[in-house]
């Protein structure tokens, strides 16, 4: 780092601003951290990683949700010249800090499906031209042959993977688009690399490292424990009495997960009307939806946020006290994941496994279900071929629309066993499968504002009110239309939105291009006979025994009630950790039944003070909040030594005492 004459004699104005600062290669860190983020010093294991990546050094960093990853990336990269590529798989967390980093005055865009070429182009030639200092995209963009030519001009000064556990195949969150940062890395062989994440085991971590082509292995590791964060496992005869119980005695805002979508709605209507305030989320909703609810929920104007795993990764509120989960996740890596976004401000917090009897023996049933016997996953992709009629030799890159509904119907087949059994086939190469959205519905208003006004229709008038709220340039240009949005704000249902807005557009009001949604296979090979079907072993065999491991360790450290609950979680991240938390179910559960000499000696003067003044009923002890096991316990010491004595209930002072 290079100074002027002012600098060296130390009175630049930088330097007034910032008196207590030296301009030395370090501080240089701690300087932007204090002029955009407004914070004094770093955390944890902030400084060692920006250090490491700020000297080109290819880096992973391992830190627990809360821990400040952003801060890694964002300091170093303000630090250097060009362009920081930031790949993360969260469209909500790239639009978030975009717009955090332009308040901040840091120039920063993204790439994210919805956009227009146009708009990806302008974006990409910016960068080019050295404008912005940060281009987060997602991980599916970077097979984009555009985005591949164009970044051989960028000057990028290293790429931040964020998420990157997402990139180890046999991980709990495999993401099959995070192994193209491969073509980058060829593209750009001395751009270093930034991983980050907040679930790595060992082995992970070590491969996360070889598949990104890390020239040596440098990690660094910052603790996983969260010392504010209670994690309780909850046996209850019936979930749905724990639930409450446990809602009215833990206040605060609160995240519920449960697997299944459609009970998602119904349990948050049904906490509604029982008056705890709540609203749903599923990857089922549109984003303008899900941005909605997130939006009251992030905004307290919901406590409750009811929601299956979509409602995951990014969601950043500090103030969360409350994560419960209604069903047992499918890996330590995933329960870590989500029970970690409570507490994130240091407030004291829980996480919470509520368990019925019934959670455990389902879990168990997931193995079979993820990985259907191979006789099964044949029989499946026979019935696909007869299905779509493909003919025995042929089908060779033919594509076909897929209707799974349809197809589970006419062959009575299991909708998660059947759609495992195809991602199976997917992952064995023999077809692609594709379930997204084609194109996203689009709408320009035609009619002038004075022409719109003349709208007299109650419910064309509703649904022109609210398009008019949500999207600018409208009379200008398409926008991209989410129909559930408007549905949500109406109060009307999608059939009447769709042909209402298809009747404006018969009356010139408008033009409306619905979306289709068309799921489609794709044969990558040739029909072959069912029998003559191999499943490579690392498709099938390897990935059951990883999931089998991962189910497993999450249905131990559900049943296992004799070690503290945090240890167990830092001993699968490969953490040693030799004190207990003291705050989980099994702490809490040992202090009751436990009594240290401080304890003893404290209550023992309790008890004296009180038989001074004559004998006493023991249920007339004045206990003072004193746990009843505790004063048990010390009364039974007392007799011991010869302190007190009782006839029945009656306790009466000995005079040695």
């Amino acid at each position: 780092m290079s100074f002027n004459k002012e600098e060296q004699n130390g009175t630049s104005p930088f330097r007034e601003k910032f008196p207590h600062t030296q301009t030395t290669e370090c501080d240089k860190y701690k300087t932007l951290l204090q002029k955009y983020w407004g914070y004094e010093d770093f955390r944890g294991i902030q400084r060692e990683i920006i250090e490491s990546i700020g000297k080109g050094k290819d880096t992973l960093g391992l830190m627990p949700t809360g821990g400040g990853k952003s801060i890694t990336f964002q300091i170093p990269a303000m630090a250097q010249p060009g362009t920081c590529l930031v790949i993360t798989p969260l469209i909500a967390l790239m639009k978030d800090q975009v717009t955090a980093l332009r308040k901040r005055g840091i120039k920063a865009t993204a790439l994210y499906s919805g956009q227009s070429r146009e708009e990806n182009l302008i974006a990409l030639d910016n960068c080019i031209l050295g404008d912005y200092k940060f281009l987060y995209m997602s991980p599916e963009r970077l097979s984009s042959e555009t985005f591949l030519t164009k970044i051989k001009h960028m000057n990028i000064s290293f790429i931040t993977v964020d998420e990157a556990h997402c990139i180890n195949q046999w991980g709990y969150d495999f993401r099959p688009s995070y192994l193209q940062i491969s073509k980058i890395r060829e593209i750009k062989p001395n751009t270093p690399i930034l991983a980050l994440t907040a679930t790595a085991t060992p082995e992970v971590a070590k491969d996360i490292q070889e598949r990104l082509g890390f020239k040596e292995e440098n990690v660094f590791r910052m603790s996983f424990e969260r010392k504010n964060l209670a994690y309780v496992i909850y046996h209850t005869d019936y979930s749905m009495n724990g639930l409450l119980k446990v809602l009215e005695g833990i206040k605060g805002s609160c995240i519920i997960y449960t697997r299944n979508r459609q009970y998602c709605q119904e349990l948050s209507e049904q906490l509604n009307k029982l008056g705890h305030k709540s609203t749903f989320y599923h990857a089922g909703l549109s984003n303008g939806i899900k941005d909605s609810r997130q939006n009251d929920w992030q905004n307290n104007n919901t406590r409750i946020m009811v929601a299956t795993n979509a409602f995951g990764m990014g969601i950043d509120k500090p103030d969360v006290r409350l994560v419960i989960h209604l069903d047992i996740p499918d890996s330590i890596e995933e329960y870590f994941q989500e029970a970690g976004r409570a507490g994130r401000d240091g407030q004291k917090s829980y996480a919470i496994i509520i368990l019925d009897g019934k959670e455990l023996e389902i879990s168990k049933r997931r193995l079979g279900q993820r990985f259907p016997k191979e006789e099964y996953i044949k029989d499946i992709y026979e019935k696909i071929c007869f299905f779509l009629q493909i003919a025995e030799g042929d089908g060779l890159n033919v594509t076909r629309e897929f209707n799974m509904e349809q197809f589970c119907r006419n062959f009575k087949a299991h909708p998660i066993m059947a759609r495992n059994a195809i991602e199976i086939l997917k992952n064995a190469n023999f077809v692609d499968y594709f379930d997204e959205d084609e194109g996203a519905s689009r709408l320009v208003i035609r009619a002038t504002r004075n022409e719109l006004y003349a709208i007299v229709e109650r419910n064309e008038e509703k649904i022109i009110n609210s398009i008019l709220r949500h999207y600018g340039g409208i009379f200008i240009n398409y926008i991209i239309l989410d129909e559930e949005l408007i549905c949500h704000e109406t109060g009307l249902d999608m059939d009447t939105v769709y042909h209402t807005l298809v009747g404006l557009s018969k009356k010139g009001v408008l033009d409306y291009i619905p979306k289709k949604r068309i799921p489609k296979i794709t044969f990558k090979k040739r029909r072959i006979d069912k029998e003559k079907i191999c499943i490579p072993n690392n498709v099938y065999e390897v990935q059951k025994e990883k999931y089998a491991y991962r189910l497993n360790a999450i249905q131990e450290y559900c049943t296992i009630t004799d070690e503290c609950r945090s240890k167990l979680l830092l001993k699968y991240f490969g953490e040693t950790k030799t004190h207990n938390c003291g705050i989980c179910d099994y702490c809490r559960n040992q202090s009751n039944y436990s009594l240290s000499n401080e304890e003893y000696e404290s209550i023992r003067r309790v008890i004296i003070n009180q038989l001074k003044e004559g004998p006493i009923k023991v249920y007339n002890i004045n206990t003072n909040g004193i746990n009843s096991h505790k004063l048990n316990m010390t009364l039974d010491r007392m007799r011991a030594n010869e302190e007190i004595t009782n006839n029945g209930l009656t306790i009466y002072l000995r005079s040695k005492a």
